[in-house]
């Protein structure tokens, strides 16, 4: 049981549900144009180029999620104890805004700089998230959670949709060397602005308690995290299901931060049609959020992820058959529609089974499943990619064909993450779960 205060679930205004969605309309934006559309394509094909461009792709997402995966756990245990999600959430939010904005200045050939600012910005970005996440349970009743967190999702995609129409109207209108790095400026202020009302508006109900003595926030994190992990049994059907979100998280994300590339080295499509693309993609994300959201709420968590990860595999194994650019805006439509089912539904899931008074812990928890696998899958990926274009080069193709024979390869990644990750989620108990929760 944690030592915070519990009290009765608040009930949220509407505005304080207005502006938790308006930051998911903001960070999406991010998602949409630096790890979607824009800066993953020009740091593969232009910062560095070929193979390797996807490898150190993979190493930079990586090394992000690492250190997010090394700090969230402790930072989330600091944050319920102190009250302080918000000022957590304000530091990384400004970080990724900041670095997100000196991608401004990556061009081709810097490729330290090119991995250096994106992986700050990266940080910012899913470090925020631990902190926002944790505001849910604050909003949110256990009744209402999957539908908050599915509108969240949905907002959010919206919020990815204007943002990439505004680049795309830039690079269309605006010819010259150089025009699509304005579109991280606009992005870092887009995400800047839809950020600011959760700062404004958004009281945080969970109050600061006093340090042991001798102790400070750090020695306190890490014994409260200690205590946690050694209480840890008392929450199995939470740890299974971390332990399947890792492992479906990994296809999950390896899906999202490589699809730029695969259109690009697969079909050969330009800036214009990548930013299409996305917008397709984040257009039946909004469906998709809203429709597994309330699945997870009508009928069971555990069943509209089943159906969310069934649909994710699909999408899988046809990308890994297809040959044509029709077909390949088709299974973003259908991976959009389902891989935001899959991430809202876990998101409003940890929300459930955490015990009062400990949601920032708990969910950083779940940062540490989703970066730990956001670290493995990615690197794996763009090593697959890698060795395998240098095989089928060795065996005589051309560098382009190689180079796509390659992401093929690596797509049968994506696939075997998510079945197993899937065969996982299917022994977690989520009725157990919420009354492992209640006794917390």
């Amino acid at each position: 049981m944690s030592e915070s205060a519990v009290h009765p679930r608040p009930v949220s205004t509407r505005r304080e549900r207005i502006a938790w969605y308006m930051y998911d309309f903001g960070n999406s934006a991010y998602a949409a144009v630096v790890l979607l559309a824009i800066y993953s394509a020009y740091f593969q094909g232009e910062v560095v180029g070929g193979a390797q461009g996807s490898r150190l792709w993979g190493y930079a997402v990586g090394i992000a999620m690492l250190v997010v995966a090394l700090t969230s756990p402790v930072l989330g245990t600091i944050a319920d104890f102190s009250g302080s999600k918000k000022h957590f959430l304000f530091f990384y939010t400004t970080l990724c805004c900041l670095f997100t904005a000196l991608l401004f200045f990556v061009g081709p050939g810097d490729v330290l700089t090119g991995m250096l600012f994106f992986i700050l910005a990266e940080i910012g970005y899913r470090s925020a998230q631990v902190f926002y996440n944790a505001l849910l349970p604050e909003i949110a009743s256990d009744e209402d959670m999957g539908r908050v967190s599915g509108n969240g999702w949905a907002i959010g995609s919206a919020g990815g949709i204007l943002c990439l129409v505004i680049v795309l109207a830039l690079i269309m209108f605006v010819k010259g060397e150089g025009v699509v790095n304005y579109a991280f400026l606009i992005t870092a202020v887009y995400f800047a602005l839809s950020a600011t009302p959760v700062f404004l508006w958004i009281k945080e109900r969970a109050q600061p308690q006093q340090l042991p003595p001798g102790d400070n926030y750090l020695t306190m994190g890490l014994k409260r995290l200690a205590k946690t992990f050694r209480d840890v049994r008392s929450y199995r059907e939470y740890v299974k299901f971390m332990v399947a979100f890792l492992i479906y998280n990994d296809g999950i994300i390896m899906a999202l931060d490589f699809a730029a590339i695969l259109g690009a080295v697969l079909f050969g499509m330009e800036q214009q049609q990548l930013i299409v693309f996305m917008i397709i993609v984040q257009v039946t994300s909004i469906a998709g959020a809203y429709l597994f959201g309330l699945l997870a709420d009508h009928v069971n968590p555990k069943q509209s992820l089943i159906v969310a990860l069934f649909l994710m595999i699909a999408a899988a194994v046809w990308m890994y058959f297809n040959y044509s650019l029709i077909g390949f805006y088709l299974i973003g439509g259908l991976a959009g529609f389902a891989l935001t089912g899959v991430q809202s539904v876990s998101r409003a899931t940890v929300g459930l089974f955490a015990p009062r008074g400990q949601s920032a812990e708990f969910y950083g928890f779940f940062a540490i499943a989703g970066r730990t696998s956001s670290f493995i899958g990615p690197a794996i990926y763009g090593m697959l990619a890698y060795r395998a274009a240098l095989w089928f080069q060795g065996r005589g193709l051309t560098t382009q064909l190689a180079e796509q024979q390659g992401q093929r390869f690596a797509i049968l990644s994506i696939v075997a993450f998510l079945v197993v990750g899937l065969v996982l989620l299917l022994t977690v108990n989520v009725r157990r779960a919420r009354e492992q929760s209640a006794r917390g």
